[in-house]
C-alpha cells in the first residue's frame, strides 16, 4: 500500500494548548500522512488556532465554559470529522508530538492484516533523552513492550467504527483517559496491539522539579480514578505508591520522632534497596553517562507525588467532584 493510498483512508486529530513551534511541526508531520487533519485547541493564548488554520487544518476551539480535558478534545475532534464524513481510520496524537514518517502506512497494514484488531500504537520517542534526568525518565516510561496490550497512551491509530461503538473517551477523566478508553475497547471484544516501531517523537521540554512533580500528581490521579473504575488495572502502581510514597516516609518520620533508630534505619534501608534495584534495572536502558543514579532517584521519589495525587482525588470526592485539570506545562517553554 502506498503512502498516498493510506492518506485517503485516514484522518488525524491533534489536541493542544499553547504548544508554540511544536504544534507547527506536529501539523506538518500529520499533513504528510493523513488526508484530513483536525486540530482541537484548549484555550491557547499563543495563536495556535490561527497557526493551525494557516497550515490547512480543520480547527475546533473548545468552549471554555466547560472544563478542558484531553478526552473532551479528542471527542470533539472526532465529532468534527463525523460532520464531514468519517474516514475508515483515525490517528490521534498530542500537539507536542510529530508523527514518524511511514507510521500510518505501517499501522494500516497491521489493521488490514487482522480484522479483529481495532487499534494499533507504537513507540513514542523522546527527542532529547540525554538532556537531563527528567527527559531520560520520560523516555523510559514511553518505551513499553511490543505485542498485544491492555492499554496505551493517547497516540494511537484505530478504526473509526470501533471508536464510535464504545462511545469514545470519557470526558470526565483528566488523567489516564487514554488507558481507560483502551480498556473499554478491549472489554468490548476488540484487539489492541503495540507494533515494534517508532510512532511519534516528543520533546517534554522539562527542566524544573515543580513541573515534574505536577506531572506525577496527575499520574497518581489516573492511578486512583481509572484503577478504581477498572480493577485490577494500576493495582501494582497504586500499591507501590502507597508503600514508597506514604507508608515508608511515615514510618521514617514517626520512628525519628519516637527515637526508634532501628525503625528509621529499616525505612531508610527499604528505600536504599529499592534505589539499588532500580539502578541495576536502569543499567540495561542505555542511559547517558552520569544519569543512572539521578533517574533511579526520580523513580523512587515519584511515588510521593503519585500517592498525593491518589489521595487528593479521593479526598476531593473522587469522580463526584467533576473535572479537575492538573497542568504540568503551561506554555511553549514547557514549564509548569
Amino acid at each position: 500500500m502506498t503512502a498516498m493510498t493510506a492518506m485517503t483512508r485516514v484522518a488525524a486529530i491533534a489536541i493542544g494548548r499553547n504548544e508554540g513551534a511544536r504544534l507547527a511541526a506536529c501539523l506538518h508531520s500529520l499533513r504528510a500522512q493523513a488526508g484530513v487533519v483536525v486540530y482541537v485547541d484548549s484555550g491557547s493564548s499563543d495563536g495556535s488556532a490561527a497557526l493551525a488554520r494557516s497550515l490547512g487544518a480543520l480547527v475546533v476551539e473548545l468552549d471554555p465554559a466547560t472544563p478542558f480535558s484531553a478526552a473532551r478534545g479528542r471527542n470533539e475532534g472526532f465529532a468534527a470529522l463525523r460532520a464531514q464524513g468519517l474516514p475508515e481510520f483515525v490517528q490521534f496524537v498530542d500537539g507536542d508530538c510529530t508523527l514518524v514518517p511511514g507510521w500510518i502506512a505501517a499501522g494500516i497494514a497491521a489493521l488490514d492484516a487482522d480484522p479483529g484488531l481495532a487499534l494499533v500504537t507504537g513507540w513514542r520517542e523522546e527527542e532529547r533523552p540525554a538532556a537531563n534526568a527528567y527527559h531520560a525518565m520520560t523516555a523510559i516510561e514511553w518505551h513499553r513492550p511490543a505485542g498485544p496490550i491492555a492499554a496505551c497512551g493517547g497516540d494511537m491509530l484505530l478504526r473509526a467504527a470501533a471508536f464510535d461503538a464504545v462511545g469514545g473517551f470519557d470526558p470526565a477523566i483528566v488523567a489516564s483517559e487514554d488507558e481507560e478508553f483502551v480498556i473499554r475497547l478491549r472489554k468490548a471484544g476488540h484487539g489492541a496491539l503495540r507494533l515494534p516501531l517508532a510512532m511519534t517523537r516528543h520533546d517534554i521540554a522539562m527542566t524544573r522539579l515543580r513541573a515534574w512533580w505536577r506531572r506525577n500528581l496527575r499520574t497518581g490521579q489516573g492511578f486512583a480514578e481509572v484503577g478504581g473504575m477498572h480493577p485490577p488495572h494500576f493495582r501494582a502502581e497504586r500499591r507501590r505508591a502507597i508503600v514508597y510514597g506514604a507508608a515508608l516516609p511515615l514510618a521514617l518520620v514517626l520512628s525519628l520522632a519516637a527515637g526508634l533508630w532501628w525503625g528509621a534505619a529499616a525505612a531508610v534501608a527499604a528505600f536504599g534497596i529499592n534505589l539499588l534495584r532500580l539502578r541495576r534495572w536502569l543499567g540495561a536502558q542505555r542511559l547517558a553517562r552520569g544519569l543512572e543514579w539521578r533517574v533511579a532517584g526520580l523513580f523512587v521519589l515519584a511515588k510521593v507525588p503519585q500517592f498525593i495525587g491518589m489521595a487528593r482525588f479521593h479526598l476531593r470526592g473522587g469522580r463526584r467532584a467533576g473535572v479537575r485539570i492538573i497542568e504540568y506545562r503551561r506554555g511553549p517553554d514547557g514549564q509548569g
